[in-house]
């Protein structure tokens, strides 16, 4: 039942031992556990790394198990503080990959650059992608930052999808989670899944992105209009922060099916992204824009949220949000 908090079931039963028989040494740890000493000297080490346990004032030599009120305490500020540590590295990936981004934006059809193939137009975007896909040998991650899918677009992926996963490719890919609002996409999704493919969602994303082996990959030079142009990436220094940037969103990212989770304020994923984009000075259309929603659905989130911080601007939203520890506070 511990295992979500950083425990293994023996350093569970452990745990749950030397608070039922306080007296107990390893011996007696060892006949009620029925694991072997060598993994109760483990439990008892990841125990005491966690602070579970602590040497008895009372019995010298021994260790004591510390009451559970504070044990769940201790386990579930670790857990926040590697929840929060993991949140610092995505945004990290995040400011790396806008950079790349921002550096590959202003190429023009001319330019030529060590590592960068240039695709002007839809139709040269799509044979390369095709030429690819026939290409991959193991893996395609991808994010999907568009919303809902258009028939149009998902007519021309089954493909390509079905041919990857029937060679046993692995596929991730991450779109939006307003997409479970689009029948047609999670109907799309659905095959995917049905093929052996993997997919989960995010409230906003970075940029749409295609990585192929983790050697390849593919980004719009516009995020406001994809299908003018793109590059092809395969420097190793750019695709090791665009991997890492990829496998960061993903750890943090929820299946399809999966209920959305409420933080400790009671905000949704989507309604935490959005306060964030508020307090930027974002406005409503940017924020449907990365939402993958309407500008209506934005305005509708905005003051929501709004009403439930009491504030009368977007200015004093973002205050009352810092206050209230929906943000962090910004250094001064």
């Amino acid at each position: 039942m511990l295992t979500t908090l950083g425990l293994d079931a023996v350093a569970e039963a452990v745990y749950r031992t030397m608070l039922a028989d306080p007296q107990g040494g390893v011996a007696e740890l060892v006949a009620v556990t029925g694991a072997s000493e060598a993994e109760v000297r483990r439990a008892l080490d990841t125990l005491s790394e966690l602070a579970l346990i602590r040497p008895s004032a009372e019995r010298q030599g021994r260790l004591r198990a510390v009451s559970p009120d504070i044990g769940m305490e201790i386990l579930m500020a670790r857990q926040q503080a590697e929840l929060a540590a993991q949140q610092q590295k995505v945004e990290a990936s995040r400011a790396v990959a806008a950079q790349l981004i921002a550096e590959y934006a202003d190429l023009r059809p001319a330019a030529t650059s060590p590592g960068v193939e240039q695709l002007i137009g839809l139709d040269q975007i799509r044979d390369r992608l095709s030429r690819l896909a026939r290409e991959t040998r193991t893996e395609v991650a991808t994010f999907a930052p568009d919303g809902g899918q258009s028939q149009e677009n998902i007519a021309a992926a089954k493909p390509l999808n079905e041919a990857q996963l029937r060679r046993g490719i692995r596929m991730r890919t991450v779109y939006l989670d307003s997409v479970r609002n689009s029948q047609v996409t999670v109907d799309y999704v659905n095959w995917i899944a049905g093929l052996g493919g993997q997919v989960r969602t995010v409230p906003s994303l970075p940029t749409r992105m295609i990585i192929v082996d983790r050697a390849t990959a593919v980004i719009p030079v516009s995020s406001n209009d994809t299908a003018a142009a793109a590059v092809v990436l395969n420097g190793q220094g750019t695709l090791t922060a665009l991997c890492a940037l990829f496998d960061s969103v993903w750890e943090q990212a929820q299946p399809l099916g999966a209920a959305s989770v409420r933080d400790e304020h009671g905000l949704s994923p989507q309604e935490s992204t959005t306060i964030t984009l508020l307090a930027q000075g974002h406005t409503d259309e940017a924020i449907a824009k990365r939402l993958g929603v309407s500008q209506r659905t934005a305005r509708r989130i905005a003051t929501d949220l709004m009403e439930r911080l009491e504030a009368r601007s977007r200015f004093e939203a973002g205050v009352r949000a810092v206050q209230h520890g929906w943000l962090p506070a910004q250094p001064s």
